[in-house]
């Protein structure tokens, strides 16, 4: 039977969760969107450069607004539940609706064979490099040397070499003209599902250890960790309250982002950019709440939570896209090219070898940070080449 107490607490919990700030946000955010919706066929006039800046700076800063409101909760769940299950909440909130929105505009019209390539390396780049090199740098002028979960991040590692590899060279080695044939996309799908799943299930089970922080105190000091059951029978209503909060204020951010991308396509082709820095630039605007949450973790010195949050988001997004992407081809009989350029290639190989040096090394510090940057620079130029 609930106690006075506790229904106070819950009641409290649930107060500071709808606070102004949050209520705020998710007005901001959904009345945007809605707005944008109505305003769609006007907005995909003719407008004038000053309207169409003027637009999307204000679609721009709608979204920064939410995505501290983002941050915020994912703070508050990560305290509760502890890692991994905090940053996971917030990687697969992010990931599932890009996963969801890719896969709808395949079903819509138009040719879009390389839609699914070209976003994953986009986030790719911007993950191991820009986000975790901007992050490295934050921590290491703070706290000089950092120590990760080097097991974690090897599990990390290891599995995106395969599902990179299965997604990005495979299809050019053994397929036709840059996909898999209908033969090999089926075992592919399965594999790739299976490998996923099956780290998910070992990261919040047998080896959750492995994905936390490296405690420095002695082993008799430090506090015992609660087990999650518990924390879920205990804190269940703030939990979930917070969770759908989340979310609530993710999709909007989402949506938005690829609302736009109309808008700054025109915008980037009156400034005569290459047509690839269209979808950089979403990606970057739609895996900002991640961003500022792992940046934030990076200045606390958290640097497991970093590896978690960027590690963990690129698994999710090639563990569920690639997936994703194949069936929906093979369904409807549109031809999916996954296999990439060279320069993208080489670019992805030397990523990955660096972020192995990096994390499997005995400390991390802002050099490694530089040097993630460097490769992100690179990939910035290669846009425009």
């Amino acid at each position: 039977m609930t106690s006075a107490s506790d229904r106070a607490g819950h009641t409290a919990t649930l107060r500071d969760a709808f606070s102004s700030a949050v209520i705020f946000r998710l007005i901001l955010g959904w009345g945007t969107f809605v707005a944008t919706l109505l305003a769609r066929p006007w907005l995909h006039g003719t407008l004038s450069t000053p309207v169409l800046t003027a637009v999307l700076a204000g679609i721009i800063t709608v979204i920064i607004l939410c995505a501290f409101g983002v941050v915020a909760q994912a703070e508050h769940l990560a305290h509760r539940l502890g890692d991994p299950y905090g940053t996971l909440i917030l990687t697969l909130s992010i990931v599932i609706i890009e996963v969801i929105l890719i896969s709808a505009v395949m079903l819509g019209p138009g040719d879009h064979t390389t839609i699914a390539r070209d976003s994953v390396m986009a986030v790719s780049m911007i993950i191991l490099n820009l986000v975790i090199g901007v992050a490295l740098i934050v921590g290491g002028f703070r706290h000089g040397g950092m120590l990760p979960n080097r097991t974690g991040t090897s599990a990390y590692l290891s599995v995106l070499v395969v599902l990179t590899t299965m997604a990005f060279v495979m299809p050019g080695l053994i397929g036709s003209d840059g996909t898999y044939t209908t033969a090999q996309e089926i075992p592919i799908i399965i594999f790739t599902v299976m490998l996923y799943v099956f780290f998910l299930y070992r990261q919040m089970g047998a080896q959750r250890g492995d994905f936390q922080e490296v405690d420095s105190r002695p082993e008799e000091t430090s506090p015992p960790s609660a087990d999650i059951r518990d924390v879920l029978v205990d804190h269940r209503r703030e939990i979930l309250t917070r969770s759908a909060i989340l979310l609530l204020t993710v999709l909007p951010i989402v949506l938005l982002s690829h609302d736009m991308a109309t808008l700054l396509d025109d915008g980037l082709a009156r400034a005569g950019a290459p047509v690839a820095l269209s979808g950089v630039l979403i990606a970057m605007v739609v895996f900002l709440p991640e961003t500022l949450t792992t940046i934030r973790a990076a200045h606390q010195g958290e640097i497991q939570r970093v590896s978690n949050l960027c590690h963990g988001a690129l698994v999710s997004t090639v563990g569920l896209t690639i997936p994703a992407v194949l069936t929906i081809g093979m369904l409807t009989g549109q031809r999916v090219e996954l296999f990439e350029s060279p320069t993208n290639l080489v670019l992805l190989a030397v990523t990955l070898m660096l972020s192995v040096a990096t994390f499997t090394g005995r400390r991390v510090t802002a050099l490694h940070g530089a040097a993630h940057l460097m490769v992100f620079f690179v990939f910035g130029l290669s846009i425009f080449a």
